[in-house]
């Protein structure tokens, strides 16, 4: 982002990872703010009246990271994580402003409405076919994960049509169960991801994922407790200092129960150490500019160079 806008890298023979989005469930702005503003209303969602999105780094959709996998010189895979509420506003921002011609894996990090409510809207991305005469798109989950799908989105899992059931044009999606335990690694469009369970609030389990074999980065998105033997694979103390390393923070202060706020999510980054951390997830507490600003100052201090990330962010890495 250069001036508050975001600008395009367009290499053909480098990976990246490209935030499809950065913000909480509700996203940002928080509707609440601009139908019942206070006094004074909230800053960062009234600018989101006045700036258009992709020169706003403070307009946030649902929590989403885009792998761009070059293998390859010139052969990109396009890799998925989560697909929200807000998938079909990231694809027309930033599918079209990043090149992006199509989706060719997906990863779920879990079922709550913020990673899948999106997967009718894979079907936009997909070749048209009234008979749904297409190669499916593998989709990864867990089998908890599938089950819920499978209640929310019966049409999209079943296999044969009833007797009398008219076609109808639907996302066509290859299941793929996964495992729980980062022992037991997958394969998304060539490219290898390691499970990493952390507690998403004391009664579930959600997933991060560590990839890259050359940098190595760590997603995880909802997470209110690290599990034990996760943070020790991601710790430089541990299985080695992470290259990247892509974090929740939910409220900028105090706690919450199923989620990192800024407090602990600094503290995590600073036991974790890796060479850089982007922080996702944030609610409209968090101001884009100031707050960098301030982290500037702690990376400076902690020798850990940390940033909140933004929608449309681009960042080469050699994976």
């Amino acid at each position: 982002m250069e001036n508050g806008v975001v600008t395009a890298d367009q290499s053909s023979s480098s990976s990246a990872v490209i935030f499809m989005g950065t913000g909480c469930s509700s996203a940002v702005p928080n509707a609440m703010c601009l139908i019942q503003p206070s006094d004074p209303p909230c800053s960062v969602c009234s600018q989101s009246l006045l700036i258009p999105p992709d020169q706003n780094p403070n307009y946030r959709g649902n929590t989403s990271l885009l792998i761009d996998y070059c293998q390859n010189v010139g052969e990109h895979s396009y890799i998925l994580i989560d697909i929200g509420k807000t998938f079909r506003e990231a694809v027309l921002r930033w599918f079209t402003f990043h090149k992006i011609p199509r989706v060719d894996s997906i990863i779920l990090t879990h079922e709550h409405a913020d990673a899948i409510l999106g997967l009718d809207d894979i079907r936009a991305v997909q070749p048209f076919s009234p008979t749904n005469d297409i190669s499916p798109t593998p989709i990864y989950l867990t089998q908890d994960s599938m089950n819920s799908v499978a209640v929310k989105f019966p049409y999209l899992v079943q296999k044969k049509l009833k007797e009398g059931q008219e076609i109808r044009r639907v996302s066509q999606l290859d299941w793929n169960i996964i495992e729980t335990d980062h022992e037991k690694p997958f394969f998304a469009s060539g490219l290898q991801f390691a499970p990493l369970p952390v507690m998403h609030g004391e009664d579930y389990v959600s997933l991060g994922f560590l990839f890259g074999q050359k940098c190595e980065v760590a997603y995880i998105s909802d997470v209110s407790r690290f599990i034990p033997s996760t943070e020790a694979l991601i710790s430089k103390s541990g299985g080695g200092q992470l290259d990247l390393l892509i974090l929740d923070t939910l409220y900028k202060n105090g706690s919450h129960n199923t989620h990192f706020c800024f407090p602990q999510t600094l503290d995590a980054v600073k036991r974790i150490c890796p060479k850089r951390a982007l922080l996702i997830g944030m609610t409209h507490e968090f101001d884009h500019h100031s707050d960098n600003a301030y982290l500037a100052e702690w990376s400076e201090r902690e020798g850990i160079q940390v940033q909140l990330a933004h929608d449309g962010l681009r960042i080469p890495i050699d994976l």
